[in-house]
């Protein structure tokens, strides 16, 4: 009995029926990783079949795909698969979530840089809010959803949870939707919410937007050096006579910003980067083989190349350095200020279009560090967040939600709740 036990515990559980799924028909949502059924030329790059790729928004009949190395590319549903069979249940249960739930959703606002007085006619709309799962959907084995994600990466809904928990983290996102004005409760759970939401704010924002911003932006600038290290990788590979691994890895340590105990480490970690490179463009399916000489013929074969230093200013820095802005009054003032103004608008928006060198919003970040700190020490903000006032909340929030579904009070949490998905599957 105990062999059958055991035998049984090993198989890995299966979701019976996804082999005749047709994987053409499946919905692709936000977040899914695909895989490439055309070849596709972008931006003066061949990009070949079989590369893979995630999911960031649908329109015109298809998806803009991220592609590590290339950037945002379209394709049309019929030339897109998920990459795995484990990623077709993800869609279909991403997909299912965001039919049924979506009329859970009890709070929500405009964030992004609508909020900001950032936008221009080429911005985003982008929302977020927060939603409750009925009762039915919190009991059994299955895992009900903890976020909602529309079809194009616009709309993010948390459950109630999980908004608190980031919210007692000092998650920026979390923070930015509880208080940006305009935010709006969609039902009393909601306004429950916003009633409380004093209770997440610390000095905790300290870290969580004003160090993580500059640590984001440090490494930025370290990403765009590597980033012209690997032209100049791929320019060597095209000499002839082609230079082999200890030649390419001295010329990079001569060049590298990293500092090395001595020369010879420092050859070792320029031959540990080399490396790196064609094992990433390996896994991306771009290289032949895991090595060398499918590197040297990627670079000789004026097929798809990494993005240069010019193409790797980052479209959010701006937002970090506003993090950075927002940190420093929230600080020092008590209450957020969201929308820019004045000088910081000007140099937001110029940062924004791309007027503005990486390693000058790295110095604009730095110069504003003194204030950040200034602000920290100085900050009357609580210490920590208050813990026992938002375990009330969720439990006056979870009480709420059983009453209505017990009572079957009219509405989605309660008598028109969707019904919850049933567990499929077995051990195979």
């Amino acid at each position: 009995m105990s062999d059958t036990r055991e035998s049984a515990s090993s198989t890995p559980a299966r979701v019976r029926g996804l082999e005749q799924i047709d994987r053409l028909s499946v919905p692709l949502p936000h977040g899914t990783e695909v895989t490439t059924r055309v070849e596709r030329v972008a931006s003066g790059r061949r990009i070949p079949q079989g590369v893979v790729g995630r999911v960031v928004r649908a329109h015109d009949g298809g998806f803009d795909v991220q592609i590590v190395g290339v950037g945002e590319v379209w394709f049309a549903r019929d030339e897109l698969v998920p990459r795995r069979m484990g990623q077709v249940q993800f869609a279909q249960r991403r997909e299912a979530a965001w039919s049924a739930l979506r009329p859970c959703v009890v709070l929500e606002t405009r964030v992004g840089s609508h909020a900001w007085g950032l936008a221009d006619e080429r911005s985003d709309v982008d929302v977020r809010g927060v939603f409750a799962l009925p009762l039915p959907w919190t009991l059994g084995l299955g895992q009900p959803p903890q976020d909602l994600v529309s079809a194009d990466g616009s709309t993010t809904y948390w459950e109630v949870r999980k908004a608190v928990e980031q919210a007692l983290r000092a998650d920026p996102n979390t923070l930015e939707t509880l208080f940006v004005p305009g935010v709006k409760p969609l039902d009393e759970l909601g306004a429950w919410v916003l009633e409380v939401r004093e209770a997440f704010v610390s000095k905790a924002i300290f870290g969580s937007f004003g160090r993580y911003a500059m640590s984001q932006l440090d490494k930025l600038t370290r990403s765009q050096r590597l980033a012209e290290h690997r032209d100049l990788l791929l320019a060597w590979l095209c000499e002839e006579p082609t230079p082999d691994l200890d030649e390419v890895a001295r010329r990079l340590a001569a060049v590298s910003p990293r500092a090395a105990p001595t020369p010879e480490d420092a050859v070792l970690a320029a031959k540990t980067y080399v490396k790196q490179l064609y094992r990433s463009l390996w896994d991306q399916g771009l290289l032949a083989s895991n090595d060398l000489a499918a590197l040297t013929a990627y670079a000789r074969g004026g097929g798809q190349r990494p993005p240069s230093a010019r193409e790797l200013r980052p479209k959010n820095a701006y937002n970090l350095l506003r993090l950075v802005a927002l940190a420093t009054g929230w600080l020092r003032d008590g209450v957020p200020t969201f929308e820019a103004t004045g000088a910081l608008k000007a140099r937001l928006l110029d940062i924004k279009r791309g007027q503005v060198p990486l390693k000058d919003v790295l110095r604009d970040a730095e110069a504003m560090a003194p204030a950040l700190e200034a602000a920290h020490r100085e900050s009357r903000l609580p210490e920590h967040p208050d813990h026992a006032r938002a375990d009330r909340l969720l439990r006056r929030v979870g009480g709420e939600v059983a009453r209505r579904w017990v009572l079957q009070t009219p509405g989605p949490l309660g008598r028109d709740a969707p019904e919850a998905p049933a567990l499929e599957g077995g051990m195979e």
